[in-house]
């Protein structure tokens, strides 16, 4: 899939990616800072969206690591699954909603999200926080890219501790939040 038609999936599903366009490559960079992905052994993406944060992780990630991708949007879904081939990468079509069912025991060192809390139902991101949450090893952190700093206050009925970090090097300006 191209990255013009990439684009129309995006508008064509506003309300599901909740985005206007994908995250520059300068906010992925500023994401991930605040990750070890080479130590890590399992990593969770919701919301692959065009695989640009998924790029970011897979180029940081130790080869033995494992990295699950959810996303909802079957467009981008199979356009994920030929861009990252790995077999340490998961791309699954589902609903961040079911992350238990997909860990088979495991704990996840990080949570990496882009999902568009503000337009999910109070249920769906009840449900996706807490999951979250208990998907993360004791030092693991929850991290998401949003562009309202109100969304810190929900992030910590989850999380005791979250960190909100800015940057204007995306389009729109963005915060990060670092949740432990």
């Amino acid at each position: 899939m191209s990255k013009s038609d990439l684009l129309v999936e995006l508008y064509s599903n506003i309300n599901t990616t909740g985005a206007l366009t994908f995250s520059s490559k300068a906010l992925v960079n500023k994401m991930l800072s605040y990750t070890d992905l080479s130590q890590a052994r399992l990593v969770i993406e919701l919301g692959g969206g065009d695989g640009s944060i998924t790029q970011g992780i897979v180029d940081r990630l130790s080869p033995e690591a494992e990295l699950l991708v959810f996303e909802i949007n079957t467009s981008f879904c199979e356009a994920m699954k030929k861009q990252f081939p790995q077999p340490n990468v998961k791309i699954i079509c589902d609903s961040a909603e079911n992350i238990e069912a997909y860990l088979e025991g495991k704990k996840a060192d990080y949570v990496l999200s882009s999902l568009p809390f503000s337009l999910i139902s109070k249920e769906g991101t009840d449900q996706i926080l807490k999951q979250s949450k208990r998907a993360l090893t004791p030092q693991g952190k929850f991290i998401q890219i949003c562009y309202s700093y109100l969304l810190k206050k929900l992030f910590q009925k989850y999380f005791s501790q979250v960190e909100a970090k800015f940057t204007l090097k995306n389009l729109p300006p963005a915060f990060v939040m670092i949740c432990h």
